[in-house]
């Protein structure tokens, strides 16, 4: 798979294609801290709107898989 921005988009996709709850956690951690850092990069550069808009866009995704596949869980306290 060729990504734009391997840096964030490989722990995204490693979040999405995961359903071990145990391991998802932790992936999605990993997707969330890569995408942070990123974004703390480009705060200062306008040239990256795109990719702003992007990184958003994926953060809302992580919050969808979350939801998804964890939300019983962590009402549950597992």
């Amino acid at each position: 798979m060729d990504l734009t921005y391997p840096q964030w988009q490989e722990p995204l996709a490693a979040a999405i294609l995961e359903f071990n709850p145990q391991q998802l956690r932790e992936k999605i951690r990993e997707a969330e801290e890569a995408i942070a850092r990123r974004i703390d990069e480009l705060a200062f550069d306008p040239r990256n709107e795109h990719e702003r808009r992007v990184l958003l866009d994926a953060l809302s995704i992580l919050r969808d898989v979350r939801e998804d596949r964890l939300g019983s869980l962590e009402e549950k306290g597992q």
